[in-house]
């Protein structure tokens, strides 16, 4: 974070400040900010944020314990810390990011990115600061910080030498996109696709076509707007860029795009294509696993270069990522029995990819085995697409199905309706009963793909997994 006086951090956040042990309103500060005391470090802020579970006004000492030297609370905490008391701590914290942001883009060559989209904001993400890296100090989100909590806490890491931001917006409802983006207003802003995850929230995909194009809404007028024209609702939101002065760039496979993709190939060995771009032509390898990254890459590579980087220059960063997160088409195991471990999180999209993924990487004496779970927040859909899911690992010939949970049985039962009987699909309670199992199932030769919401829990599952056969 930026140097900020108490006072300064108290009239940001518009609270009350009550210093304690010795400091006062001119007392500077520019440690990590931060919901959690087992993060805080010296010269810590610490957002003392109640949850649905637990409320962090407990943890202020921790907090203070660990190196904090201020927190902003909803009410005083008998603790000899200073403290800022505000309405609402989440409202403060957005309020701070806001200010902190404005700040270091007033007075330096701050460039800000915004990603959104159904699937892939994660791998985006990471793919794109991997390419600015090496342009300028960046900062992006850690993980998935990308709700109201993880998006501020993201835009306070920046310094007065950040060159670019990166900022991942997710969100379950209408108007988050809208309030988190509209905190700083992003020069580069990009939209890759519109799906059913978290389709429940919405209440229909048009709902959420409509929530994802507020990031388009929220960008700097004048900024550049990355859409992939292969999605027709992605591709829709040009004119409502076009009316903020926005720069379109189309990214996809189709002929209109801007930066194309062409000749796709998915092995083991990773993912490959060829990259058009102004007329040349640029191989593209990726060491990450599955076609569906590539449509990720390429929005990086046309962000980037809205940025002044060039392609080939991206190209070649991209090449030396191994793997888009922790958990997402993470390979494990050994070369006998290689697990892949993508169950951080799955909607119909990704969960139809990863299988696609796994049928095209397993060679002819390869077996392939599917662990799935449960995908979440689906609404009145969620019969239906599980449904979906077990007859497309059917129709792909994946030959054994392992269904986890009782969340996920349509799904099995789906997969045993298609023609997948004789023990080549079954359905198992939980993950201690689905690593029994499998710890005696697989062999040699077994492609694995683990797959499931992250409520499901089954990336632990594939973690247990790689370890057993690493």
């Amino acid at each position: 974070m930026i140097a900020l006086s108490f006072g300064e951090i108290a009239a940001l956040v518009g609270g009350e400040l009550h210093p304690a042990d010795g400091r006062t309103a001119e007392t500077v500060v520019a440690g990590p900010v931060d919901t959690d005391s087992r993060k805080m470090a010296q010269d810590g802020v610490f957002v003392a944020k109640p949850g649905e579970t637990t409320d962090g006004h407990r943890f202020v000492g921790a907090a203070r314990e660990n190196g904090a030297v201020l927190a902003i609370v909803e009410h005083r905490v008998d603790e000899p810390i200073s403290q800022i008391v505000v309405p609402d701590v989440i409202d403060a914290l957005a309020a701070f990011a806001r200010g902190v942001v404005a700040r270091v883009r007033s007075a330096g060559d701050l460039r800000i990115v915004g990603v959104t989209g159904s699937n892939g904001k994660t791998t985006t993400k990471n793919f794109l600061a991997r390419i600015l890296s090496e342009e300028g100090e960046t900062v992006a989100p850690i993980a998935s910080y990308n709700n109201e909590v993880g998006a501020p806490l993201t835009m306070l890491r920046v310094t007065p030498a950040t060159r670019y931001l990166v900022c991942e917006f997710g969100a379950s409802a209408p108007g988050e996109i809208a309030r988190l983006a509209g905190l700083v207003e992003p020069d580069v802003v990009i939209v890759l696709m519109v799906g059913l995850a978290h389709a429940g929230g919405f209440g229909g995909i048009e709902e959420t076509a409509r929530a994802k194009a507020e990031l388009v809404a929220a960008a700097r007028v004048g900024g550049t707007a990355v859409l992939n024209i292969d999605d027709p609702r992605v591709s829709a939101m040009a004119d409502a860029a076009t009316a903020r002065d926005l720069r379109v760039i189309g990214f996809g496979q189709g002929a209109a795009a801007d930066v194309r993709a062409s000749d796709i190939e998915v092995s083991a060995a990773g993912t490959d294509c060829v990259v058009t771009i102004g007329g040349e032509e640029l191989p593209l390898h990726l060491q990450v696993l599955g076609a569906h990254h590539i449509g990720n890459a390429l929005a990086a590579i046309a962000a980037a270069g809205a940025l002044g980087v060039s392609a080939t220059d991206a190209i070649v960063r991209l090449s030396t990522v191994e793997i888009a997160e922790r958990w997402r088409m993470q390979p494990m195991g050994n070369d006998q029995v290689r697990i892949i471990n993508d169950a951080y999180n799955a909607s119909p999209d990704s969960m139809a990819a990863a299988l696609r993924t796994l049928a095209q990487i397993a060679g002819p004496d390869e077996r392939t085995v599917a662990v799935l779970g449960a995908m979440s927040e689906l609404g009145e859909s969620a019969g239906e697409e599980h449904d979906r899911i077990g007859l497309l690992a059917v129709r792909l010939n994946i030959q054994r199905i392992v269904v986890v949970g009782p969340d996920a049985r349509r799904l099995y039962l789906a997969a045993v309706g298609e023609g997948s009987w004789d023990g080549e699909a079954v359905h198992l309670p939980d993950a201690d009963a689905a690593y029994d199992y499998l710890l005696g199932e697989l062999r040699s030769g077994d492609r694995v793909l683990v797959k499931s919401a992250n409520s499901a829990g089954l990336r632990f599952l594939g973690d247990r997994l790689g370890e057993s056969f690493s």
